[in-house]
């Protein structure tokens, strides 16, 4: 009997103790309203169903689940919205608590330790870097000085093309050798068109869209070293680096040559030699070689490929719809009365092919997944907890194909900006092919004053059809996904002059 109350008295002391437990740590850690997830798998968690196309994978995802999901890429909760509400709550709402970037192995190699705009967390550095930005190297009057190095290297490929006298061009590669020549005027004062430096770009912005195991699956790190991976990237960001301070050691031989009070003159200046002078000026040691590097390089990361493949995903859309591209070259036509080219001033008159620009962008977002961002602290977001240290993609492709957003989303149809005052600043939440908030681009301005100019050009001097005779409907459209949404096959066009 006593034996019998002891085991009795043990039972109830620990059925006791184990609800007082489960009570208290309840109280001290509160279940959490998580937002819906997929079912992941171990150790992997949803990697596996990214694919080839994560946009259209994460469409998919968020279509099943709803527009705010919470899913696992290996090791790290990330946070994917694609609805324009969901867009909103991060990128305003609580704009400060998602404004910082995690870090990843790639671009943190390449950046010299994420020291540019892109990819820095928030935080003083990032500040002073984007004020520097906005305020001195990408400001409307320091676009608008750049005027001629865009209407020149825009006459240069109007030319190249005429050249080719109808025979089948690569119009995605002159495009892409047009934005880097006027980047490179921009920022370094010359063109590079060696063969080396095109290739050495080239790697440099395919490897800033690889997709690192190690930064989700860190146990797996060495994957990325087995692969080739990590070598390839050191290498490229080792001549990079040495391409840079070559061109630094240039501007500064020039700068010493030069009378004093001629070096203060904005005339004639590069972003270089901008840079060049902010470090004479500065008092403090921020402004260093590495940060003036690094600065360079988000030009032609954000310069480059992005600014081609939106002309190229433009041409490629008129090419399907002669319908659109009739009623643009009518305008042009119409706006540039005889002119051999279209120059920066008639561009504002414009309206249609600023339509047709934001037409093609909300199809091809540049960046469809943006850049990832991260939370900083623990936030209600929408009713869900999201805890810090959460990553975010906000999915502004498959925002830019909601059907609660847009009529017919999957059709071209420059029309429905026709009427309305939505714009690529940000401020439209079911529009943001540039991003919105801090971590917006500082570069659109300049970026669509580009896009503008050498697409009215094109289709004012050019009809374009594809080769043997292929219908127009028929172009391949498939996409190959990095950081920047490219053609995955060449555009291919025949081009003949244009007459009205």
């Amino acid at each position: 009997m006593f034996l019998l109350f002891c085991l009795t008295f043990s039972t109830i002391t620990f059925i006791s103790l184990l609800i007082t437990f489960i009570w208290f740590s309840s109280t001290l850690n509160p279940i959490k309203n998580r937002p819906p997830s997929p079912r992941k798998l171990p150790i992997i968690g949803n990697l596996h169903q990214l694919g080839s196309n994560p946009h259209r994978a994460l469409q998919t995802i968020t279509n099943k689940h709803g527009p705010l999901v919470l899913i696992h890429l290996g090791s790290v909760p990330v946070l994917v919205a694609s609805s324009a509400e969901t867009a909103c709550a991060i990128l305003k709402t609580h704009d400060l608590i998602f404004a910082s970037r995690p870090k990843l192995s790639i671009p943190d190699t390449l950046t010299y330790g994420s020291k540019n705009i892109a990819f820095a967390p928030y935080g003083e550095h990032w500040r002073r870097v984007r004020s520097i930005a906005v305020l001195q190297l990408l400001s409307n009057k320091r676009v608008q000085s750049f005027r001629q190095v865009r209407e020149q290297e825009t006459h240069v490929i109007i030319d190249e093309i005429g050249k080719s006298c109808g025979s089948v061009i690569d119009l995605g590669e002159l495009l892409n050798l047009l934005t880097n020549n006027v980047i490179c005027r921009v920022a370094l004062g010359r063109t590079y068109e060696s063969k080396k430096f095109n290739d050495l770009l080239a790697r440099f912005t395919y490897l800033i869209g690889c997709f690192s195991i190690g930064n989700y699956i860190p146990w797996l790190s060495w994957v990325d070293r087995v692969s080739g991976l990590e070598a390839r990237t050191k290498k490229v960001a080792k001549e990079f680096d040495e391409f840079l301070e070559g061109v630094l050691e240039e501007h500064v031989y020039k700068k010493t040559m030069m009378d004093g009070e001629g070096n203060r003159n904005d005339k004639g200046q590069d972003l270089l030699d901008i840079l060049l002078d902010l470090q004479i000026e500065s008092n403090t040691s921020f402004m260093h070689r590495e940060v003036i590097k690094a600065g360079i390089m988000d030009l032609f990361a954000a310069g480059t490929d992005v600014t081609s493949t939106s002309i190229e995903w433009a041409i490629s859309e008129l090419i399907r719809h002669p319908r659109v591209m009739k009623k643009l070259q009518k305008e042009v036509t119409e706006i540039a009365l005889g002119k051999p080219m279209i120059t920066e001033d008639d561009l504002e008159k414009m309206t249609y092919l600023h339509a047709v620009l934001k037409e093609a962008l909300r199809l091809h977002t540049p960046a469809p997944l943006l850049i990832s961002r991260e939370s900083t602290q623990d936030v209600k977001l929408m009713g869900y907890d999201i805890s810090a240290g959460t990553q975010v993609i906000i999915n502004a492709w498959a925002i830019g194909r909601d059907p609660s957003q847009w009529e017919e989303p999957e059709m071209f149809c420059p029309e429905r900006f026709l009427n309305n005052s939505i714009d690529y600043r940000g401020h439209n939440f079911e529009y943001i092919p540039f991003g919105a908030g801090r971590r917006g681009c500082p570069g659109i301005h300049f970026a669509i004053v580009v896009n503008e100019l050498v697409l009215a050009n094109l289709v004012y001097k050019y009809d374009f059809a594809l080769p043997e005779e292929v219908k127009g409907e028929e172009l391949d459209m498939t996409e190959i996904t990095g950081l920047v949404l490219r053609r995955k096959s060449p555009l291919l066009v025949v081009a003949t002059p244009h007459f009205d």
